[in-house]
């Protein structure tokens, strides 16, 4: 894992021991630095920051600094080896450190002097702390290993105040307001949102608002409602379906095909459910689904990843699609064995734009690579070649062994040329294909060594990876939710990026987020065109405002709802899926949720009247 940026407080803890790096109980006037255990009654762990150094030989030299007192860790170069606690004198090397990973062992570091000599260390231990010192490397000793335990996140919400009974001894009861364990958006949290509504008795998981449920293969690469993602039977997702810039319910009915409530363009949508699209008379519930304009026109078209290939049925002015069970306009990219037997477990599939031309591609990882088929002016799709177009990417070792639920690819512009290069976060960290003026991938180049299984990293639902600019008209970032926060490495422009950075704690394991219960997405709620981090945590929906340069600021409960625990709602990831979409039309996305007796609205209200 990255280190925090200097912004963060955080505990510096020796593997060996378990125990933080701070001061004596009884500091001594030379300041020196020991490793101890703190009780629980007792004072709190020194926490430290990481500040880049004035002028750093390398990305890896930082000045450790105390939090609380704003000492720095010296180097004294005394006969006892011992490290310091002194006060900064900028410049000065013997207070600059390099933080070196610790190969093969996530989440673990060398601190060492900026000679590159000598390391932190432990001295034999002493009767109640233990003492450090500089040593030279040795890479069996676990002592020289250190850990960055990020600070405890200072999220921004106000306690729900219950009444409590309270009996007396003559048998009368009275009552009182107590705290409980829910929590509810502070007075001035922004962007505030209004009370969840329950706007529609359908799509919900409960028998009496239809009973659905995902029954299919689902991959959402960003549940954004933006073209290049696919759905299974039984999910349920808001899309424009005519064009004219409202949202609308849609949702995937086995049997049925594609059913719609339209939206009202006020936060409301109509009560009726009709049939949008039926299927195909060969639909199989391994179909995937999606809407996305591919003719230019401005209406959205719906595209089909059946057994025989891609089908696409188009929208006529009047609404209706054509044909009925969509034109087979590709016999490839299908889970039957006649299109290549994709499966989604295994090839993520793609529909986007790769050459800047306006015109939707389709781009799959294959077990033997990467496969493109380019859309021409008449719409219509090349023929697949022999081989692919990149031997890298794919599932099957000789095509570097991608796993579909470990290694996330993507497809993003990260040279500013308008085509799309091919990025994926593997064992070892980030890959990346670019592409040239003649739409050919290069052969991937090894570029960042983090966002990969080996820094930590297990599994593409545990740990959502975006790219996108985290400031405006700037290069493509990463974003990512790590073991220990969030992580971003800012892009370059060239297809490198700056090296990772913990940039917020909060939202990572460490701080209880769980794929199995939370989402965490990303997108813009305060309208000032940068990605901001919202999170659906347990007590309800949590921000983290983007301050335009990469980093974030600490979390505010904005909505009570849409969260796990009884308090925000009871909702669950594999039965409620959620959404943010503006529904009103006023430039700001809302909160949208299939909860168990149909769809809850929370509407954006920004800065307005609140009505909670």
């Amino acid at each position: 894992m990255p280190v925090p940026t200097h912004e963060l407080k955080l505990a510096i803890v020796n593997a060996a021991t378990g125990q933080p790096l701070g001061t004596k109980a009884a500091p001594s006037a030379d300041g020196t630095l020991v490793v101890r255990d703190f009780p629980d009654d007792g004072p709190s762990p020194a926490q430290w920051q990481l500040t880049p150094a004035p002028t750093p030989q390398d990305d890896k030299t930082y000045v450790i600094r105390n939090a609380a007192d704003g000492k720095v860790l010296d180097n004294p170069a005394t006969a006892d080896r011992g490290v310091r606690r002194q006060d900064a004198a900028a410049g000065k090397k013997s207070q600059q450190w390099h933080v070196v990973p610790v190969e093969g062992e996530a989440g673990l570091y060398f601190i060492e002097d900026i000679s590159g000599d000598v390391v932190l260390d432990l001295a034999d231990p002493g009767e109640v702390d233990t003492r450090i010192i500089l040593s030279a490397y040795d890479d069996s000793a676990l002592s020289q290993r250190w850990r960055f335990v990020t600070a405890e996140p200072e999220r921004t919400s106000d306690p729900v105040l219950r009444w409590t009974p309270l009996s007396h001894w003559n048998g009368r009861q009275s009552w009182r307001l107590d705290r409980s364990p829910a929590l509810r958006p502070a007075p001035d949290a922004s962007p505030s949102f209004s009370d969840v509504l329950l706007v529609l008795d359908r799509f919900g998981s409960n028998p009496g608002a239809g009973g659905w449920n995902t029954v299919g293969p689902s991959h959402f690469p960003t549940p954004t409602g933006q073209p290049g993602w696919w759905a299974g039977v039984g999910a349920r997702f808001l899309a424009d379906t005519t064009g004219k810039g409202r949202q609308d319910i849609v949702g995937l009915k086995p049997a049925k095909g594609a059913v719609t409530s339209s939206g009202r363009g006020d936060g409301m949508f109509d009560d009726d459910e009709r049939v949008l699209h039926p299927p195909a008379p060969s639909a199989k519930p391994a179909d995937l689904w999606t809407l996305a304009d591919m003719t230019g026109d401005g209406r959205p078209d719906v595209v089909v990843l059946s057994a025989e290939g891609v089908r696409v049925s188009s929208q006529a002015e009047d609404g209706t699609f054509a044909p009925a069970g969509g034109e087979l306009v590709l016999k490839a990219f299908g889970h039957g064995p006649q299109a290549g037997a994709w499966s989604t477990d295994k090839h993520p599939r793609f529909l986007a734009d790769t050459t800047g031309d306006g015109r939707l591609d389709l781009i799959g990882c294959h077990d033997d690579g990467v496969w493109i088929s380019l859309q021409d002016e008449e719409g219509k799709y090349a023929p697949l070649g022999d081989e692919p177009a990149l031997r890298a990417f794919g599932h099957h070792e000789e095509a570097g062994g991608w796993l579909a639920d470990k290694h996330p690819r993507f497809l993003a512009d990260t040279t500013g040329d308008g085509r799309l290069d091919l990025i994926g976060c593997h064992d070892d960290g980030l890959w990346i294909s670019l592409q040239d003026e003649d739409g050919t991938f290069a052969e991937p180049l090894y570029v960042l060594d983090d966002f990969g299984g080996a820094q930590g990293w297990s599994s593409a639902t545990e740990h959502p990876r975006f790219l996108l600019s985290t400031a405006s008209e700037e290069a493509v970032d990463i974003v990512g939710f790590g073991p220990q926060g969030v992580v971003v490495a800012r892009g370059r422009g060239d297809g490198t990026f700056e090296p990772a950075h913990i940039v917020l704690n909060d939202f990572g394991e460490a701080q209880g987020w769980s794929s199995s219960r939370h989402l965490r997405l990303l997108a813009d709620v305060t309208g000032d065109g940068h990605p901001d981090i919202v999170g659906f945590g347990d007590e309800g929906v949590w921000v983290a405002h983007n301050r335009g340069d990469g980093r974030f600021e600490q979390a505010q409960l904005v909505c009570r709802g849409f969260g796990h625990s009884d308090d925000a709602g009871a909702w669950r990831v594999d039965r409620h899926p959620r959404f943010l979409t503006d529904i009103t039309g006023d430039g700001r996305v809302d909160i949208v949720g299939f909860g168990g007796p149909g769809v809850f609205v929370a509407r954006n209200l920004h800065r307005r009247f609140r009505t909670r």
